[in-house]
């Protein structure tokens, strides 16, 4: 029997339905795409030093502000819900007789061309600037606007690796999530118990890697028994709570200034942890969403941030930093390292607006042809069937 990427073993999930879109996928990307920008707009504290700007974050002023991460850190499930997704797009395009390489070679090139106009237009911009206004801190100005597109590279990463790890999922299932595991575990090891500093960038792949790979496993779990769902969240928790209260690991799942690593840069196996905790509880609260999503209200948000998702994320540190550049030259705001304060935690939705009105400006002059045709999101409003759940 071959095990290529085309080929279907008794690991494989059956054939996605063509009929349409599955809606709660869809809340559960656009829901961590909120968070992102909402931690971003609301959170991120710039300081300016004599190099130019810099950005923290409350976490290192604000003691047990760390618990709000533990939630808010999103990433792990971003993968998930990207590994399912793109298994359900390849299906798709497989049964319509499209190649694995071109599909791969399409789906680098819608996401990778944004991407390097933002990139390249930041890197442009800072150029003229720096050179004509003798600006020598716009370098790092860039960089900070520019940041989050680590993601956006990681995930190309996972999607060149698309063939390998279809092949994987097909031939080995979900040991393939155990293996990551494992190896995710023994990089820490290395890293922390012998100081092999640079092999920690391993789990870039492997950790990321793993949260994309469960994401192929998705159908089956909805298909299990909703207990299962219910062991994760709280086998992640237990497992998260053990390894953040040992010392052993940062308790904050973002990095913090000031602390001797980071979870996220490189990640670790809190991470998977994290991951386990998230997917646990995105099935437990399934049955609740499902029955709020057909509302009309839900349906049209839903259907919006998901419309609008790239270019919402390419361009949402943009309008931060136009609206951060604007409160600075004509409200008087101020870039200063003095802790949060009771005024500071207060104004945080106001903190929201000024960023969410920029970027929705670029959006309009710059990112619209980054969405998504609304057309192809009719079908949205008719998920896909999902079995019901057997019995506890």
């Amino acid at each position: 029997m071959t095990t290529g990427p085309t080929s279907r073993t008794a690991s494989a999930d059956p054939p996605v339905p063509a009929e349409g879109r599955n809606a709660y996928v869809d809340w559960l990307r656009a829901f961590s795409l909120i968070v992102v920008l909402l931690w971003h707009w609301a959170f991120t504290i710039m300081i300016w030093r004599t190099d130019g700007p810099h950005a923290t974050s409350p976490l290192a002023y604000t003691p047990g502000f760390w618990l709000a991460t533990c939630l808010l850190q999103v990433m792990p499930l971003f993968f998930y819900i990207g590994g399912y997704v793109h298994l359900r797009s390849w299906e798709r395009a497989e049964a319509q007789g499209e190649r694995l390489l071109p599909f791969v070679r399409r789906r680098l090139r819608k996401l990778a061309v944004p991407a390097s106009y933002l990139l390249g237009g930041w890197v442009l911009l800072g150029t003229v600037l720096e050179s004509h206004f003798d600006l020598d801190w716009m370098a790092r100005g860039v960089r900070l606007v520019v940041s989050p597109l680590w993601f956006i590279g990681v995930y190309l990463g996972l999607i060149a690796l698309l063939p390998v790890s279809l092949w994987l999922h097909r031939r080995f299932g979900v040991l393939v999530l155990v293996w990551f595991a494992g190896l995710t575990v023994t990089v820490d090891v290395l890293r922390f118990r012998y100081h092999v500093e640079y092999v920690g960038w391993l789990n870039l792949l492997l950790v990321w890697g793993l949260a994309h790979q469960a994401g192929f496993s998705y159908r089956k779990l909805v298909n299990a028994p909703r207990r299962l769902g219910y062991a994760l969240m709280w086998g992640g928790l237990f497992g998260l709570v053990g390894l953040v209260l040992s010392d052993l690991y940062p308790r904050s799942m973002v990095g913090v200034p000031g602390d001797r690593i980071s979870n996220m840069a490189p990640p670790t196996i809190v991470l998977v942890a994290l991951l386990m905790f998230q997917i646990g509880l995105a099935e437990v609260l399934r049955p609740t969403m499902e029955r709020l999503l057909p509302r009309r209200g839900w349906r049209t948000v839903n259907e919006t941030i998901n419309r609008y998702a790239l270019p919402l994320y390419l361009l949402h540190s943009t309008g931060m930093a136009i609206s951060r550049s604007v409160g600075w030259r004509y409200f008087g705001a101020t870039f200063d390292e003095s802790p949060p304060d009771a005024q500071w935690w207060l104004s945080r939705p106001l903190a929201i607006l000024g960023p969410l009105v920029c970027t929705i400006a670029v959006i309009a002059l710059l990112g619209r042809q980054w969405a998504t045709p609304k057309p192809t999101l009719a079908a949205a409003v008719r998920a896909e069937p999902v079995p019901v759940a057997q019995p506890d």
